[in-house]
Parts: structure tokens; sequence; C-alpha cells
């Protein structure tokens, strides 16, 4: 559930809207944004649970760096919302666990 966020806007940006969907869920967005920012503009700061204890992670340096904000965008795990903008009808959904490696055997 989206809480209040701290995360704000600049007044001087256009503002083209487009609607996104986080897990189901309408987001709005402007043209422009990184999917993390607008899901962090929509209050919501877990963007993915950790393989090891299930402890909800959000988006952290917004460059690339950390992997935190990753996400499934349309279908495509494991990619980094803070370096992919919003386009119309995006649909995202949260990661979970570890990633699948395929050809890999797991023992």
């Amino acid at each position: 559930m989206p809480s209040a966020s701290t995360f704000a806007r600049l007044p001087d940006r256009p503002d083209n809207k487009v609607t996104i969907y986080f897990n189901g869920e309408a987001v709005g967005a402007s043209e422009g944004d990184a999917v993390a920012a607008a899901l962090l503009a929509a209050g919501h700061t877990s963007t993915r649970a950790t393989p090891v204890s299930g402890a909800g992670r959000g988006p952290f340096c917004m460059m690339g760096v950390c992997f935190e904000c990753l996400v499934e965008i349309d279908g495509e795990a494991n990619r980094q919302g803070c370096m992919v903008k919003v386009r119309e009808g995006m649909q995202v959904r949260p990661m979970s666990g570890a990633r699948q490696v395929s050809g890999v055997a797991h023992d």
C-alpha cells in the first residue's frame, strides 16, 4: 500500500500525463519520468523483496548503480526501474526472490 512520499516534482516541469500499472494498480506519471521516479512519486517505496529475508527494498541511488529498484516491466524481469522511462500502459510488477538463470542447475 502506498504511503505519503517526500519525493516531489519540480514545479516548472512539463506535465504530459501517462498511466502505468504497478501490480495492476493505475499509477499516474509524467512523460519522461523513470519508472522508479513515478513509483516513488505515487508513494510506492518498495519495488522488490530480497531473496534471503523477503524484506522490501526500493529505489535508492536513482542512477543505475545499486540495483535496488529491480522490477518486471511488460513481462521482462530484473529491469532497473531508474533506467527505464515510462510509457503509456506499461505493466510493472515487483520482483520477488532470487533471479533464475536458465541452463544453470541449482543444488
